[in-house]
């Protein structure tokens, strides 16, 4: 009966004279890529399909100079922000763009169309740009298909580079504290906010940053809020030092200090550390000393202050009573390691 019914439909739709395709997906010659990047808190997607050199002479003949180009293959090659962002320099709203390019021999122009999906550069409009910069290629090694590339990786940044045959063509993309802290807002509104780690990180972001302090504070109240502890309780102690309030600070840091334990405070004398506090952290080694001086991190306070004096033999012994306050193999074998360290003469501080 179902064979039968299928067949009287096919029946009719020919005697209609309608035309019916069934086209396949085949495998594309030029095969489709995604490459997709965080800069900060912002995605970065880029979309596109990877021509092949194929023996072909690319630049000035199957590509011309001067002409609007797809800048991969097929249809648009697209490049999505998840944020608003500056590339080369010129701001560009949030979106997904199609991305084109203009090569000549020394300067190429780099083109994002409020356009995105077009069938490559056919009907490439300019009334339809938001924006164009202009870049300088450089030689590249000998790439057989088409690629971007994310390179020159930094926190607010990242470069975004077309790399085929012997050409490579960048351009660089940044974020703004500004999109971060939206991301960050955001975020706030969701579970986040009910627990203590999300709002002292917020709080911790902008406190690095030295930007929106008085919102910083109120997060990290937030965050003290929901279970007050030595970590929002030190980072409240630091956002009052930073606004000036040194009373309220050392108020803020005596209720951290109450709440600490050995390892929490050795823990944050090496959090100042990778924060390239170093003075600091070394306050805080020598608290941890004055403490706890018979456990393992008053040891090693003491091995790390000696250590960055210079006075490699005496951190040695320091760090050889930690080993031996040691209570767990793993915590034995990290601090094997810097006695190795030290008796290298090598400062463990860094």
């Amino acid at each position: 009966m179902k064979r039968t019914s299928i067949l009287i439909s096919a029946i009719a739709v020919l005697a209609l004279g309608v035309s019916v395709r069934a086209d396949l997906s085949l495998p594309d010659v030029s095969q489709l890529s995604v490459i997709k990047q965080r800069i900060g808190l912002t995605d970065v997607k880029i979309t596109y399909h990877r021509p092949l050199v194929n023996g072909r002479k690319i630049w000035g003949a199957l590509v011309p100079l001067g002409e609007v180009w797809r800048a991969g293959a097929n249809e648009n090659t697209t490049i999505e922000f998840g944020d608003a962002v500056s590339v080369e320099g010129q701001p560009l709203a949030k979106g997904t763009y199609g991305l084109h390019m203009i090569p000549t021999a020394d300067t190429w122009t780099v083109i994002f169309s409020k356009m995105s999906t077009a069938w490559g550069s056919y009907t490439y409009s300019q009334a339809e740009d938001a924006l164009r910069v202009t870049v300088k290629p450089r030689p590249n090694e000998m790439e057989e298909a088409l690629e971007y590339e994310f390179e020159d990786l930094k926190p607010e940044s990242a470069t975004v580079t077309l790399k085929w045959e012997k050409l490579a063509v960048p351009f660089k993309v940044a974020v703004s504290d500004d999109a971060a802290l939206a991301n960050i807002r955001g975020q706030m509104r969701g579970r986040a906010q009910y627990e203590w780690q999300a709002p002292n990180q917020a709080a911790q972001f902008c406190l690095t940053k030295k930007i929106n302090l008085d919102e910083a504070l109120k997060w990290v109240n937030l965050s003290i809020q929901n279970e007050e502890r030595f970590e929002n309780l030190t980072t409240k102690s630091e956002l009052l030092k930073a606004m000036n309030k040194p009373d309220d600070a050392k108020k803020a840091w005596e209720q951290a200090i109450a709440k600490t334990t050995p390892v929490g405070l050795y823990s944050y004398g090496r959090r100042l550390q990778t924060e390239k506090r170093d003075a600091d952290a070394m306050e805080i080694f020598k608290d941890v000393a004055k403490r706890y001086p018979e456990t393992p991190y008053g040891h090693l306070s003491n091995a790390r202050i000696k250590s960055a004096a210079g006075d490699f033999a005496g951190a040695a012994d320091d760090a050889k009573k930690a080993h031996a306050a040691a209570t767990s193999d793993a915590q034995k074998a990290s601090i094997k390691a810097l006695i190795d360290r030290l008796q290298a003469k090598q400062d463990i501080n860094k």
